[in-house]
């Protein structure tokens, strides 16, 4: 009687295995990276209330140090943003990853950015010797028209936008990514709707854009954590 060889289960190393070693891996990563992007939203949302409900009147801006801890969260989500798009291109299936590569650079370009802008503001307009110049109302603070403003504008209304815009042609198929596509096409969409408010003058119309990538695009990324934990579609699904 021969002996019959009892061969591995998993055997193949080749592309196909290194494939799916890469989508469970970028699943966990992007797992992780969503929970924190969320978990940083709701935290912004803390000092953003009690600084809100705590203005003596709507035309004051909210102060310290509500204001510094809403900075320093907005540097810290930051990376975070980024790492969603990471996960998101090493997940998205080969024939849509063009688009997935590209919404993660316009993602790294808005966060790059808005950390550059929210840590200057956060850390040198809060100097004693510069504070009181002149120029300090145009180029340290949020006060339409100012430098900052400006380029807060170009990574939320114009960076993030397009970023999101692409990633959303990265999902589609199943229930699950269907509705992450159209979180981030309506999160994109509102986003650009902000660009409105600098060129009619009327910077109140940044508030659709606000509830863009303040609201629709943290929703997104609770399903983008859902879809990372249970593996509820991988991209040979789509």
């Amino acid at each position: 009687m021969h002996s019959q060889q009892v061969l591995p289960s998993v055997v193949d190393h080749g592309p196909a295995g290194a494939a799916d070693e890469l989508s469970v891996g970028a699943r966990r990563f992007g797992f992780a990276s969503a929970v924190g992007f969320v978990a940083l939203s709701v935290a912004y949302a803390v000092p953003l209330t009690i600084g809100l409900v705590t203005l003596p009147s709507p035309d004051v801006p909210i102060p310290d140090p509500w204001f510094s801890m809403m900075e320093g969260l907005i540097c810290l989500s930051a990376p975070f943003m980024v790492a969603v798009m990471v996960a998101v291109h090493a997940w998205a299936p080969a024939a849509r990853k063009a688009f997935s590569l590209l919404a993660l650079v316009f993602m790294a370009m808005a966060a790059a950015v808005t950390c550059g802008v929210h840590l200057t503001i956060m850390v040198i307009s809060h100097q004693h010797e510069i504070a009181n110049l002149p120029w300090t109302s145009s180029l340290l603070t949020f006060q339409w028209p100012s430098v900052p403003y400006a380029l807060d504008i170009l990574a939320w209304d114009f960076f993030f936008p397009i970023s999101v815009l692409l990633a959303a042609a990265a999902f589609g198929g199943t229930r699950l990514t269907n509705s992450i596509r159209v979180l981030l096409l309506v999160s994109g969409v509102l986003s650009f709707v902000g660009l409105l408010g600098p060129a009619v003058g009327n910077m109140n119309i940044r508030s659709i854009g606000i509830v863009g990538y303040a609201a629709v695009f943290p929703i997104a990324v609770v399903l983008l954590a859902r879809l990372f934990r249970t593996g509820a579609a991988t991209s040979a699904d789509l």
